[in-house]
């Protein structure tokens, strides 16, 4: 794994560049993407450019085949879906939401970026389930046509699961956020663990502390500290309020 976080310049002279043509006629011989198709390569990376206001995918980068077992041109929305770990689809749902919330508040505005970020498991080309981060820079554009573009990075992140977090999340306007994915940027909105996540998650649909534990074959006892421990770390008086906060982040 090459940690080459500067190369993420090259995403937005590719923008520059291909982006007045609509991204219709980006050349995979051109320098620029044979540099960053061998930088990605040694990432375990893909990216692919998209239109949210059209809802469709312009372009796909070649090594969706390696990480989804997907040919680029084949590349679409439903094979997320089919891709995603059960755990995650409701998660990954609230984040197609909010990213499509974000497109149309840029569009409204008519000018700005947002970074969207956060990771799943999802199939890879063999099958099974990988940590997959997706980065998402979402930007206004009226060249070539009045719209609201995004370039997503993909990138496999196996390597950091070994550690005690939850879910990375970010939104915001911070460019430095935009680059290759170390600890440090992982651990952003790693708040909670995941079985933590898991209890926020059933709290929000109504469970109590005894209808959790059996779901999660824990003791109510177990379930209680955990709760606990989640108010400690957000600082909340009450589940109600942060659950409500974690809604209206795309968490929840």
């Amino acid at each position: 794994m090459q940690d080459n976080s500067s190369y993420y310049k090259l995403f937005f002279k590719l923008i520059d560049k291909y982006g007045p043509g609509g991204f219709a006629r980006i050349d995979d011989h051109d320098p620029l993407m044979i540099e960053l198709n061998e930088i990605m390569q040694k990432n375990d990376q893909f990216f692919y450019i998209g239109d949210l206001v059209l809802f469709n995918i312009i372009y796909t980068s070649k090594r969706s085949l390696d990480m989804m077992g997907i040919e680029p041109a084949k590349l679409s929305g439903i094979n997320y879906f089919q891709s995603l770990h059960p755990d995650e689809i409701d998660r990954h749902t609230l984040g197609r939401t909010m990213l499509l919330k974000l497109a149309h508040e840029i569009y409204t505005e008519e000018k700005g970026y947002r970074i969207l970020s956060s990771n799943y498991r999802m199939k890879n080309r063999e099958g099974n389930y990988s940590n997959f981060l997706m980065q998402f820079y979402i930007y206004y554009s009226t060249i070539p046509y009045k719209s609201v573009f995004t370039l997503k990075v993909q990138t496999n992140i196996d390597w950091f699961t070994k550690q005690k977090h939850g879910y990375h999340y970010y939104l915001g306007q911070d460019l430095s956020n935009f680059r290759f994915p170390d600890a440090e940027l992982l651990k952003i909105g790693n708040l909670f663990s995941r079985r933590e996540f898991d209890i926020i998650n059933l709290l929000e649909k109504g469970h109590n502390s005894e209808h959790i534990a059996n779901k999660l074959f824990l003791s109510p006892n177990t379930i209680n500290t955990h709760r606990r421990n989640i108010l400690r770390k957000s600082g909340k008086t009450n589940m109600t309020e942060l659950i409500h906060e974690l809604k209206e982040v795309g968490l929840l």
